[in-house]
């Protein structure tokens, strides 16, 4: 999960920068205001912690101006200002949330954790993938279905993890070529559908509800539940 980090104080941000990804974040941070709006704007950040004093720059404004571009990750605003009004003001500009300095990690975390649960965008790990009773755990480089752990090749896996990418996608033979093999031109081979076919022989091994599907004449996908 990649964190935006808007503050100028470095001490802050090495402090927040070296507790999340410890956390298992990404973290981005800047205390430019403009690049910081430029920034927003990609849809890639599960939340954004803004502080409200920039240098020539009021963070209020900036959710504001977020918010009005269609910026909907959760943003938690830090700042020295703890008086109910400023928290009232800076939650109807746009803030999910609000914590004053000084501050806990602990607390910070948790409340990032609490914007992202809410948003519908917490995992508790990004790195494994929940398919029916398949999972995936890129990181370990583990499969299991129904609790029975699956011993793959580390091309079967990288053929699986194509797949469940994008659930109930086809996936042309051309393109799983690319992906799996880094093949930009077909070896007039047919190594895709023998894959497929030992990948079905694991994964599939019970039969009664195969995930992997032939889209005939277009490819494969994993089925989507």
């Amino acid at each position: 999960m990649q964190i935006l980090l808007i503050e100028d104080d470095l001490r802050i941000v090495e402090f927040v920068k070296r507790g999340l990804e410890a956390e298992g974040f990404g973290v981005t941070a800047t205390g430019d205001g403009k690049l910081a709006k430029d920034l927003a704007s990609h849809d890639r950040w599960s939340a954004i912690v803004l502080d409200i004093m920039l240098p020539g720059f009021d963070g209020r404004d900036l959710c504001r101006d977020m918010r009005e571009m269609g910026v909907v990750t959760p943003i938690l605003m830090l700042t020295a200002l703890g008086s109910l009004d400023d928290r009232v003001a800076g939650l109807r500009l746009g803030a999910d949330d609000y914590l004053t300095k000084p501050f806990s990690f602990s607390e910070l975390l948790a409340r990032i954790e609490a914007l992202i649960r809410r948003a519908g965008r917490y995992q508790e790990s990004e790195t494994v993938t929940q398919i029916d009773n398949l999972s995936i755990d890129r990181d370990r480089k583990q499969v299991r279905r129904a609790n029975r752990e699956i011993e793959l090749t580390p091309r079967e896996f990288a053929l699986l993890e194509c797949l469940v990418s994008e659930p109930g996608k086809v996936f042309s033979r051309a393109m799983i070529l690319e992906r799996v093999w880094g093949y930009t031109s077909d070896p007039l081979t047919n190594v895709v559908e023998v894959y497929i076919r030992q990948l079905r022989k694991k994964i599939d091994i019970d039969g009664d509800n195969p995930l992997i599907q032939t889209v005939r004449g277009f490819g494969y996908k994993i089925r989507e539940v």
